[in-house]
């Protein structure tokens, strides 16, 4: 084994955390990615944030707080299924080309390119030469962003099979729940063994210098969640300086023409 220790090896216990305080570190977080967001709208930048992971990891509360300070005009979540008729039959990264973000717009991926390698491999949907193809393909795709200027930040969420069963058990329980299970989930539980496999030929395959991975435990949720974000704020903060804007001369000529506006001077200015 190389870099990655086997997923059902890793420590999932953080430690206590109050929620006063959990809530004002994702409060902080969130405003450092709103920074982040704003900075690539005014630079055309464009950013790649993709969540794989067990059902009931928690992919999707990480996701509701990423989105929730963020300007949501230039983000968009894609929640990946199986292929659709029109996309069936075609290359499976067809369907991730099309939802890669424009200049200024940031992408979050649900589930992504990998299920080439998880459960289109578990489950038999492509041939084995087809997977194990795969790995040099997703690796030449994400290369191909990074050259071109996305930045990409992969989290892979990772749950114990206990927890797991207790975050099932309780959306058995919840009628408003029932949505977010399906005859899936557990044909997946019963692969437990051969998904770990994957997933840790995924992370020794397919983790490189331009996109590397991040596991998150995940049996502690806010401890996750603060997790998750923190990596994805440090991934595409690297390199980049956050400071004032001046405003453009032709927008305060607009401003003054419309209402005789004009900035007030600070101290500094003023003679």
């Amino acid at each position: 084994m190389g870099k990655w220790p086997r997923l059902d090896k890793i420590e999932m216990i953080d430690g206590p955390i109050d929620k006063q305080s959990y809530e004002r570190q994702i409060k902080k977080l969130q405003d450092r990615l709103l920074e982040l967001q704003i900075h690539d709208l005014r630079t055309g930048g464009r950013a790649l944030i993709c969540l794989d992971g067990w059902d009931a990891a928690g992919k999707g509360g990480l996701i509701e707080r990423l989105v929730a300070g963020l300007e949501p005009k230039s983000v968009q979540v894609w929640r990946i299924g199986a292929p659709t008729p029109e996309e069936q039959g075609r290359h499976y990264l067809w369907r991730f080309w099309n939802r890669l973000p424009a200049p200024g717009n940031w992408a979050i991926f649900d589930r992504t390119w990998y299920g080439r390698v998880l459960v289109e491999r578990i489950e038999g949907f492509c041939e084995k030469s087809a997977w194990e193809r795969a790995y040099r393909e997703i690796n030449e795709f994400e290369r191909q962003l990074a050259d071109d200027g996305v930045r990409i930040v992969k989290l892979l969420v990772h749950v114990s099979a206990e927890e797991q069963k207790q975050r099932m058990i309780e959306r058995l329980s919840k009628p408003s729940k029932h949505y977010k299970i399906g005859l899936e989930d557990f044909r997946n539980i019963a692969k437990r063994r051969q998904y770990l496999d994957a997933y840790d030929d995924m992370l020794e395959r397919t983790d490189t210098e331009h996109a590397p991975w991040h596991v998150i435990a995940s049996d502690e949720k806010m401890h996750a969640r603060l997790k998750g974000l923190r990596i994805i704020a440090d991934r595409l903060g690297e390199g980049v300086e956050i400071g004032d804007h001046a405003l453009d001369p032709k927008i305060l000529e607009a401003a003054y023409e419309a209402w005789g506006w004009r900035p007030e001077k600070s101290g500094n200015d003023k003679k």
